[in-house]
Parts: structure tokens; sequence; C-alpha cells
């Protein structure tokens, strides 16, 4: 016979009774309940506080296997890395093993490793589920639905694009006069983050001639330094005590609306146009190539299905934030070593005059041509890498060829900076020697010694539209100036933040080619 549903609560009654009768005199149920929470939490706190101990026990076992690093990282220019790993201490209980060799660094970027979320999770409010935060599935079909917008069929469609975005940097260096002094990462940044937002969002922002008074770019601006400051100060890494009591926090929150805002509105009028009309990839809208919202929203699996309109935002900002810093980085720290080695900018420039013929606009066709600028942007890429270090944490222990482990759970540095300034693999280092890139001297290198664009299967899906960028840009300012150190400012010294930038800014003059000066 099925009870009743009073018969159920007449029971239930019943052993709350009994309980409560067998409870101390002066003890009330509410009472019991509370102290039992309060002993359940008691439990669980001194579990993680034990698991803790025994953990941070048996790292410091497991790296007295490695020496210490004891290099002064903010030296990077005169940095010869001798190690192969080398423990770095972040504080007194976080520890990371970083790789420098080819040999040690290639097992941290396969697929035995993971982005931890200690390090990445200041990135998921702006970028969300992108390919530079998501892991798993996730990744792994966003990854192939995003390949396509890479191919060679795409790129070549966006070096007119890049070609009209240097035009306008070059028009403003050209107005402030023969032997002008500027500062190289501020206006290039300027021109990469134009031609991020043309190829990302076919937006035409006009950056450029109205620098950051928008407030879609004064927001894209504010989040890549609130995360940079966010890691200089401990308290910020909590947070509620960040994103609510903080005046950085909250102008964070605010910024990563207006982005999602802009992004979502492009992105759902684009949807639109696309009902409307029938693209293909190869094709144009209305007469302009196609960016990478019209292909993200063209991309589909094999059942059919394809992007929502909150992961083309993230996969698009992803885009935004990793093509903008990154190439600004490596077109300035390229003209830095180009003006301070007169010979090689010479070089390059015959390189460009003989491609061009006279020409102020490069194409596709041209950019295969330029062998000694790719060779001269491969070793200021090796001498200061745009993004320094990658931070993986192991999925499973992990043996090194001479025998020394790390465990499961670990966190590891692939250290750009240490691989790239390696004697074993690189005689003086310090030396910036475009020709370490000439192919007889490639040949036999091992395929780990040189990435700028990380390795494995979570590469830079973006380096061949990066190259292309930096070449356009780079040819044709070396067509249009010579450029010379500007020695009454400070000397440029690398500053790890997000990228490689300088800490006073490169400062350089500019000499218009040409002029009767």
């Amino acid at each position: 016979m099925v009870a009743s549903e009073e018969d159920e609560q007449s029971n239930v009654s019943d052993f709350l009774r009994v309980l409560y009768a067998g409870l101390p005199a002066g003890v009330t149920g509410t009472a019991l309940v509370v102290w039992t929470l309060v002993g359940i939490l008691a439990v669980r706190l001194s579990l993680y506080v034990v698991n803790f101990i025994l953990w941070q026990a048996k790292i410091r076992r497991v790296m007295k296997q490695f020496p210490r690093d004891k290099r002064d990282r903010h030296e990077l220019l005169s940095l010869e890395e001798e190690d192969r790993r080398s423990v770095w201490w972040l504080g007194p209980f976080i520890t990371l093993l970083a790789c420098s060799h080819p040999e040690t660094i290639k097992p941290i970027l396969s697929n035995k490793t993971q982005k931890p979320e200690w390090v990445y999770r200041f990135f998921r409010p702006w970028l969300g589920d992108g390919l530079l935060v998501s892991e798993g599935r996730k990744w792994q079909r966003n990854r192939r639905l995003l390949t396509p917008a890479f191919h060679f069929d795409i790129l070549k469609h966006y070096v007119k694009l890049f070609s009209e975005s240097t035009d306008v940097l070059l028009e403003k260096w050209m107005s402030r006069g023969p032997g002008a002094s500027v500062e190289l990462f501020d206006d290039v940044g300027l021109m990469t983050l134009d031609n991020i937002l043309k190829c990302s969002l076919g937006y035409n922002s006009s950056c450029q001639t109205n620098g950051k008074s928008a407030p879609y770019i004064l927001a894209v601006n504010d989040l890549a330094r609130l995360i940079d400051e966010r890691t200089e100060y401990p308290l910020h890494h909590i947070d509620f005590l960040y994103y609510y009591l903080s005046t950085s926090g909250r102008r964070f929150r605010e910024a990563c609306k207006i982005v999602h805002s802009f992004s979502e509105q492009v992105i759902r009028e684009r949807k639109e146009e696309l009902k409307k009309k029938d693209f293909t990839f190869s094709s144009s809208r209305n007469g302009k190539c196609l960016d990478l919202v019209d292909i993200l929203l063209q991309a589909k699996d094999e059942d059919g299905t394809g992007l929502s309109v909150s992961e083309i935002r993230d996969e698009v900002n992803t885009f935004l934030f990793g093509g903008h810093h990154t190439t600004a980085s490596g077109i300035s720290w390229t003209l830095f070593y180009l003006a301070q080695n007169k010979d090689y900018q010479d070089k390059c420039r015959k390189e460009v005059e003989g491609v061009l013929q006279g020409r102020a606009e490069l194409t596709w066709h041209d950019i295969g041509k330029l062998p000694f600028i790719t060779m001269c942007i491969k070793e200021s890429m090796r001498c200061v890498p745009p993004i320094p270090q990658t931070v993986r944490s192991l999925k499973q222990d992990l043996t090194f060829a001479d025998g020394k482990w790390l465990p499961k759970g670990i966190s590891t540095v692939a250290d750009y900076n240490g691989l790239h300034r390696n004697i074993e693999i690189w005689p003086n280092p310090t030396v910036y020697d475009p020709y370490r890139f000439s192919p007889e001297n490639s040949e036999n290198r091992h395929p780990h010694a040189f990435l700028p664009f990380s390795a494995g299967p979570r590469n830079c899906i973006g380096q061949n539209f990066a190259m292309n960028e930096m070449k356009v840009s780079l040819a044709l300012i070396l067509q249009r100036f010579h450029l010379e150190l500007d020695g009454s400012k400070p000397p440029a010294v690398p500053c790890e933040r997000i990228t490689l930038q300088a800490e006073d800014g490169i400062w350089v003059n500019l000499h218009p080619l040409n002029t009767n000066e």
C-alpha cells in the first residue's frame, strides 16, 4: 500500500521530535545545524591545509633537482642563457619550472599539458571561451572552425588593408617634419589596432588620426593595460576585492561591457546581412574583402551547427587581443634594431626598392620577395620575442631525457626569452645577426629552437597573418624613412607586460627620403 503525502509528512515530524528530544538541555535544533556546518567546514579546511602542506613539501623536494634562476630578467638585451631548466619562485608558495632548451621545452608545449586557470582567469571576462582560454573539446572544435579564416586565399586580401593603414602612419610621420623624434610603440600600436579592427570586424575606426578618443578604442586599450596592472598587485588577484572594491576593477567591468556590446552589435548586423546575400570564402562583401566575422558566421560543424553570437564575439576579441600588441611589438623592435644597425637597414631598403620599383603599395605577390626583411624580423623576434613566456600545467607526470621528473599538476613555463638566448643553440646570443636565419644556417636547426609563435597543438593560429602584416609595414616604412635612434631619450629597455615592450618607449629620429633637407 502506497503511503499518502500526509503519512510521509507525519513520519518526518516524528523523526524530528525524536531527534530534538535526544539533544542536551539548552541545545536547539538550529544550533545543532549551525555547529554541524561549522564542523564540516573545519574538517574541509583542515584537509585543505594538510594537502597544501604536503603539496608544498613535495614541490620543494622535486625542485631541488633543478638550479634556481639567478638572472636579472630586466636585463634581457644582455642575457645569455646557460641552463636548460631553472626554478622560478613567485612569492613564497608559487613555484614554476622554466624550460629554455628545445629538448626541455618540447614536452611543455605538447598535449600533455594545459593552460592553468590561475594564470588565464584574468582574461576570461574579456575573452570568454576564445581560443586563448578554452580547453578540451571546446578548443578543438573552435580551432577547427577558425582554421579556414587564416587560409592564404583569405590572407592575401588583407595585404591591401595593411598598405592603407601603413600609409596613414607614414603621412602622420611626414607631417612632423624632417628629423622628428617619435616613440614607436604608440604610433605603431595604433596602426596595428587599425589593421586588426578592419580585418576582424570590418570596422574603420580612424584611430590613427583621431587617437584613442572613441569609446571602443579606449575600452580595448584599457583592458590590456588593466590586466597588466592587475598581475602586479596580489590583493587584486582576489575577484571580489578587484571587481567591487577597486576603481580599476570597476573600469575593467565597464570596458568589457563596451567591447562586448560593440562586437555583438556588429555580429548581429552582419548576420542579418548574410541572410539576404550569398557569400563564400572567396567572395567580397559590398566590394570589400571578407573579414573574420563574415567567415565565422559561415563556419559550420559536420552536422551543420555554427558558432553562436557569443562564441564569435569571444573569438573576435581573442583575435583582436592576440594580433594587436604582438605585431606592434614585433614591428617596433625590428625598427629599433634596424635603426641601430645602418648596414642592415640599407640592405632592407635596397631589397624593398628592387621589389616595388617606385610603387607605393605592396601586393600579395611582393611579400614572398622580401627574404632579407623576413630574416631581420625573425632575428628581432629572437632577441625580443613578443610573448616572453607561456605557462602550462602538467596533466600527467613528466620525465625528462636525463631522468629528472615533475609531478602531475605542477606549473611549468616555456621560457622563450631564455630559449632564444640559450648559448647551446645560439652562439653570441646578444649580437643582432639576421644571417642566423639564412636558408643554409636554418637548415639543421632544432624545430623548437625558435618559437616566436609557440609550437605544438596550441601554436598561434594567426602567425601567417602577423608575418604578412609586419613585412608590409616594415617595407613601406623603410621605403619612406631612414631611422636613427634618438640619443637624447632614455635607451630602450625591454619590460615584461602582456607583450615585451620598452620601459620608456623606443625613440627614433625619422629622416624622410628623397627630400632636400
